[in-house]
Formats: structure tokens, C-alpha cells, sequence
């Protein structure tokens, strides 16, 4: 089959990998429909994380093609959401509610399993993993939306659900990638009255707003700061959502949380301190990292079928696999939020 392989830093090509093969009586095999490109994969590009050569991607939706003998919840020719790790759903991580730190999980594109970058995916453990989907003849954009709940909805959702987002909170989202955009969705999702979005590119700005900010700002560091603080009337914000995952980002978040408020983070930290004073003197919290994306997609599935929520909008710049390489670099060069994949359509 063909597949993206990942042959270092800035070394991303269209390659042949073996076609996936049962190993197990609970795997599952998938022929994906769409895959992206997300924000992580970009570190692993730019040489900034460290990943295994070979298979990359964690991210797809498509269609059943193969099931072990004893998979039940799904069957060949259902349509399905995989979250980006795969889970036993049994372990003692799995029953209190983490599957993406499930103790024989791993990620797809890793732990010897093909990733979402190309044409078909063995899925271990494919009735706790896998999430079907109701339904036929999805439109393309609902296709994109059910895709982004595979991570970076869930994601986003994870940050605003860190943070406590409740009704009438005055929240703010640090970084306007798809994560970002994604936790703005969320923010208002659970019932945020103002939701500030810090971003300067005027087509993320509007991005942002149609999906439920009520405030953009351009500024960054210490003028980010003063304009929430005045904002706000020098209390801080009642959730800080931390989508990036640098240190300034994360320095920036704290700095505009309130007193007694927690910071929602789920950016992959890079060069981030965490501001032990700001957390002991103003009791302001942390709480997010790896979503647990596997709890979260029924909690979101409804809403997307419905047409409440439209995360697949993230998705600007559509290719193929044979253009890879420009999935990459339009993200990398922030021509593009998210990249999407039409692999198997």
C-alpha cells in the first residue's frame, strides 16, 4: 500500500509499506478515507521531537475492511473514528477514564503500527479503540468534522474541560491553531459568555469568531497581558486555555488567569516552565495534556451528526498523498491550519 514515511527532519515522502495484515483476534483493519496533518507532526518535521523513521499520522476516519474473530462492536463496511492512540479499554488507565494512557496502548504511526498518512491501518484492540459511526452518505463536510474528532476537537475540548469552562465564564485561548480554534468551539460549547482568542492572522481571527469568540486580540507577551487585565478589570480570566505549547504561550496563560482559576493545557511543551510562584501565590492551577480522545468522542459524536458543532473548518488547504510534502509545508509555513488528507475517496 502507499503510505507517508518519515525520514527525519524535513525528509517527508510517499513511500510503499506492506499492506496491514490481522496479527490478533481483537485487531481490526481499516481502509482510511481521510487523514491529516496535525500541529505535533510538525515537531517531528522540523527536528524539534523525536519520532521513529518509517510510518507517520495518527490521525483518520474510514471504513472497516477486515475484523478479527473476536471483534463485535464493529464490522466490515461500517464507517468509523479512530482516535489518534489505540487502547485495550481494560487496563486500570482505561477504567478511570484515560485510554490515550492505556498501559498496552500507543499511538498510530508508532508501537508498530501503520499510521493514518496512508491507505489502510491495522487498529489494535479495535472494540475499545474504534468509534462507529451512524449513517450513510455523509456529505464531505460532515466527513471533516467526524476527522477532527479523531484528535484536535478533542483536544480542544480537553483544554476547555481542564480549565473547568462553565457557564458564564469569561474565558481566554492562547494560540489560534486547530487545536485553539477547536477549544474556542468547546469554551462556548459548555456555556463560556465571553471568549477571548489571541491571534494575529485575520483569516484564523474570522475562523475564531464564526466559531464563538466574542473577542479577538493581536497582542502577544506582556502587552497580551495588559489588555486581558484591563479587559477584565484587572481580575484575569476564569479559564486560561494553553494551545501551543511553548514557553511564552504557557507564560502568557498564567499571567491572565484569575486568582484561583486553572490553566487548560494541551499544547506539547516545548522549553515551557511552569511558574511555581504564580500556582502556590495566586492558586492558580494546571491540569490538561494528552487528551483522552477515546472518552470524548461519543460525548462529541452527537453534536457533530447534529450540526451543532462544525470542526472540520479548521481544515483550509485539501490534498492528496501524492502531495504530501505540500500538506507539510503549508502548515509549516502557516499558509494553512490543518491539512486534509482525501486518501481513500
Amino acid at each position: 500500500m502507499r503510505a507517508v514515511i518519515y525520514g527525519g527532519p524535513r525528509d517527508i515522502t510517499l513511500g510503499e509499506r506492506p499492506d496491514p495484515k490481522l496479527q490478533n483476534p481483537s485487531d481490526a483493519i481499516v481502509r482510511v478515507l481521510l487523514g491529516c496533518v496535525c500541529g505535533s507532526d510538525l515537531w517531528y518535521y522540523r527536528g524539534e521531537s523525536p519520532h521513529a523513521l518509517g510510518p507517520i499520522g495518527h490521525e483518520f476516519i474510514g471504513i472497516v475492511d477486515e475484523v478479527g474473530a473476536d471483534v463485535r462492536s464493529v464490522s466490515k463496511g461500517d464507517l468509523v473514528i479512530a482516535p489518534f492512540t489505540f487502547c485495550d479499554g481494560t487496563c486500570a488507565n482505561c477504567l478511570a477514564g484515560w485510554p490515550s494512557n492505556c498501559l498496552n496502548g500507543g499511538s498510530f504511526g508508532n508501537h508498530g503500527v501503520d499510521g493514518g498518512q496512508g491507505e489502510a491501518v491495522r487498529v489494535p484492540f479495535a472494540d475499545a479503540t474504534l468509534v462507529g459511526v451512524p449513517g450513510d452518505g455523509h456529505s464531505d463536510e460532515m466527513l471533516a468534522s467526524l476527522l477532527a474528532l479523531s484528535d484536535v476537537m478533542c483536544t480542544g475540548h480537553h483544554a476547555a474541560v481542564s480549565g473547568g469552562v462553565k457557564q458564564g465564564h469569561t474565558v481566554a485561548v492562547v494560540g489560534d491553531g486547530a487545536v485553539g480554534l477547536c477549544a474556542v468551539i468547546a469554551a462556548k460549547r459548555l456555556g463560556a459568555e465571553r471568549i477571548i482568542s489571541l491571534s494575529r492572522n485575520p483569516a484564523r481571527q474570522a475562523l475564531a469568531k464564526e466559531f464563538g469568540a466574542t473577542d479577538v486580540i493581536p497582542e502577544r507577551g506582556d502587552d497580551a497581558t495588559e489588555r486581558i487585565m484591563e479587559m477584565t478589570q484587572g481580575i484575569g480570566v476564569d479559564a486560561a486555555l494553553e494551545c501551543v505549547g511553548t514557553g511564552p504561550s504557557m507564560e502568557t496563560a498564567f499571567s491572565i488567569a484569575r486568582v484561583g482559576s486553572v490553566v487548560g493545557a494541551v499544547g506539547a511543551p516545548h522549553d515551557v516552565v511552569v511558574p511555581i510562584n504564580t500556582v502556590i501565590f495566586r492558586n492558580v492551577g494546571l491540569r490538561g495534556g494528552v487528551a483522552p480522545v477515546r472518552r470524548y468522542i461519543p460525548e462529541l459524536l452527537g453534536d457533530v451528526l447534529e450540526g451543532r458543532i462544525n470542526p472540520g473548518r479548521v481544515f483550509d488547504y485539501v490534498t492528496d498523498l501524492d502531495h504530501i510534502a505540500d500538506a507539510y509545508q503549508a502548515m509549516d509555513e502557516r499558509r494553512a491550519v490543518k491539512t486534509l488528507l482525501r486518501v481513500g475517496m
